[in-house]
């Protein structure tokens, strides 16, 4: 139940400080697979929620390793590329051959 309940909450999770939907995420994935294991001993229902909030624990985890892998992207190669032709656009004169008569 718990694993189910952080699982979903983790993305809420964001708006607190902190704590925020990445360590609610691995919360989920760590209680479930715990979960499983006590299920798998005891026999007792509830499996499904457990299989639930690591696979929204999972793909929660992924979805911020994807924001983590656009937003250095942006910040590297749009970065150098605007920063980059900044300082070849002409800000330092260009060194000029003067005609010898």
């Amino acid at each position: 139940m718990i694993s189910l309940v952080t699982g979903v909450g983790s993305f809420l999770g964001h708006i607190v400080p902190f704590i925020g939907g990445g360590t609610l995420a691995l919360i989920a994935i760590v209680t479930g697979f715990m979960a499983r294991g006590q299920i798998k001993q005891t026999g007792e229902q509830g499996r499904w929620m457990a299989n639930v909030g690591i696979i929204i624990g999972v793909i929660h985890l992924a979805g911020l390793f994807l924001v983590l892998l656009f937003f250095l992207f942006v910040v590297f190669v749009l970065g150098i590329a605007l920063f980059g032709v900044a300082t070849h656009s002409g800000s330092a004169p260009s060194p000029s051959v003067q005609p010898t008569s």
